[in-house]
């Protein structure tokens, strides 16, 4: 019975006592993160195809 008096005090809590941000606040801060993880993802991309010639390139002398 300690679990389910543990996930109902929880329930509570946050419903009671967390102060959670705007609707739109949240919204613009995912809009943020997804923009930022795009570009971080397409960055990684183009150093990666970077090395990947560099390497290809530098083993085909041998």
């Amino acid at each position: 019975m300690n679990l389910v008096k543990y996930i109902k005090d929880s329930f509570e809590e946050l419903r009671n006592k967390v102060t959670w941000i705007p609707w739109a606040e949240a919204q613009k801060s995912t809009v943020v993160v997804a923009i930022f993880t795009i570009l971080f993802a397409v960055a990684v991309f183009l150093v990666d195809k970077f090395f990947q010639t560099g390497l290809t390139e530098y083993f085909k002398l041998f």
